[in-house]
């Protein structure tokens, strides 16, 4: 993928420039806001050790700078965990290993056994949160270390993952036991409250929860359950209505030090929080109309492609323009045939021509990841800054 020379941010001119030398439409990857937003994980949660959530924006450049900032991974399919492997392919056996150990979570709760046979050298940790996953790692992974997934409180998040994910609380020890009798080896506890968390009272149930498994859990002998992953959720900051990181940070910082031990390691699984705002996407208009008095403007991307977040992601992204002037709300249609493709019916935006470039920051979450092919219009090209 092409690469720009070094300069201070994606600037409107800069991101002009580039759309001009390689064509539209272009996903802008800033690696210098990546590492800004790590920075900002680390400097507010000292305690807790980042895994990015490889899902959010799988690009290998993208896991790379993270992977050279020494950040770790969380990875929930094999194609993912080859993705971070990749960047100690030349290693020696051993000191992969213990990356891999050290670096790398699977927390996908489900895995297919073929999945499960491919870890299993590499005795990493994986989560699973019931009885037929047990048994299914005990076949399959024998060697892996387990993280056993409570179900927490959603409550506000903009994506829920509860009902698909999570043992009851209740369950918890029991499924501990299970795996010990299964002769595997659970190592602690995660959870995850919901993607685009703004509720943080989510976080302040879901670790009250898992104090009181853990402390279950010790007293019926499994001491070995030291590892807490509080998931991720970590609000990215798409507006002036977010709460600040910092807020969510100095709840956490607080619950972390009146509940848990200091020798309790604590994990987490930041993917939006770092690479949403680290990305922007220019398109260019290539068709304009007026239909039922609206003016309706369509750009050659859309929901089947880097706008897929509207979707599934419950997320809206600002379509801003290049040229200035007076704005009238707008509808803003994706290139596809299919009405489906909306990307907006209430966008404020000057008169347009055709060719002319619009742009939407903070698009780096959960969008070119799911970019499809879909009638035939490919996704958008990726141009790297500052890496």
């Amino acid at each position: 993928m092409p690469r720009a020379k070094v300069e201070p941010m994606a600037s409107p001119a800069l991101l002009k420039r580039l759309a001009r030398q390689h064509g539209t439409p272009l996903f802008v990857v800033d690696h210098a806001i990546l590492r800004k937003n790590l920075a900002t994980f680390r400097q507010q949660l000292p305690r807790v050790q980042p895994y990015f959530a490889v899902k959010a924006n799988s690009l290998p450049e993208i896991v790379r700078t993270f992977y050279r900032a020494g950040a770790s991974f969380d990875v929930a399919s094999i194609a993912e965990f080859r993705t971070v492997v990749d960047n100690i392919k030349d290693w020696p056996p051993k000191k992969q290993q213990d990356f891999i150990w050290d670096k790398i979570i699977y927390a996908n709760p489900i895995k297919d056994k073929r999945t499960l046979e491919e870890l299993n050298p590499y005795k990493p940790l994986v989560t699973y949160d019931n009885l037929a996953e047990v048994h299914k790692i005990r076949q399959y992974a024998p060697d892996a270390g387990l993280i056993l997934r409570l179900s927490v409180p959603n409550t506000g998040s903009v994506v829920e993952l509860a009902s698909k994910f999570g043992a009851p609380p209740g369950e918890a020890v029991n499924l501990i036991e299970a795996a010990a009798a299964a002769g595997l080896t659970v190592e602690g506890l995660s959870f995850h409250v919901g993607s685009q968390c703004t509720n943080f009272q989510n976080y302040i149930q879901a670790l009250a929860l898992a104090d009181s498994v853990m402390k279950e859990a010790w007293s019926r002998g499994h001491r070995q359950v030291r590892i807490l992953d509080i998931g991720g959720g970590f609000p990215a900051p798409y507006d002036a209505h977010v709460r600040p990181f910092r807020d969510l940070a100095r709840t956490l910082r607080a619950e972390f030090t009146r509940l848990f031990p200091p020798d309790m390691e604590i994990l987490a699984e930041p993917g939006r929080f770092l690479v949403a705002t680290a990305c922007t996407l220019v398109a260019e208009v290539i068709g304009k109309a007026d239909r039922n008095g609206k003016r309706c403007y369509y750009i050659n991307d859309g929901v089947y492609h880097t706008f897929s977040g509207i979707l599934f992601d419950h997320c809206k992204y600002p379509v801003k323009a290049f040229r200035k002037g007076p704005t009238q709300l707008c509808a803003v249609f994706g290139p596809t045939c299919d009405a489906l493709d909306t990307i907006s019916l209430a966008e404020p935006l000057p008169e347009l021509e055709l060719g002319d470039l619009v742009y939407s920051p903070n698009i780096g979450a959960y969008s070119h990841a799911s970019s499809t092919w879909f009638n035939g219009f490919p996704p958008a090209q990726v141009v790297h800054i500052n890496q």
